[in-house]
């Protein structure tokens, strides 16, 4: 089973959320239903990146490091550099 780190970005509200799944689009509709209680507040939201991986603990790993301040910077910059539409 495949593993993704995903980022969304707040229709509303200058925020981000960076977290893993093994079912990004079933994630997302959570989120934006607002069956997240920790995304509850900023939903509703666009996926701004989505990268695979093929176990969890290299999914957790790239999770952990997107939410560094250097990590941030380089999605940002990936998103930022390719447009990324999933």
């Amino acid at each position: 089973m495949d593993y993704f780190v995903y980022i969304l970005k707040s229709k509303q509200k200058n925020w981000h959320y960076i977290g893993m799944t093994n079912n990004v689009e079933k994630r997302v509709i959570l989120h934006n239903k607002g069956w997240v209680k920790s995304t509850k507040a900023f939903a509703p939201f666009d996926l701004l990146l989505v990268e695979e991986f093929p176990t969890r603990n290299l999914a957790r790993m790239r999770e952990k490091y997107y939410k560094t301040g250097f990590g941030k910077k380089v999605w940002m910059k990936k998103v930022n550099d390719s447009q990324f539409k999933p």
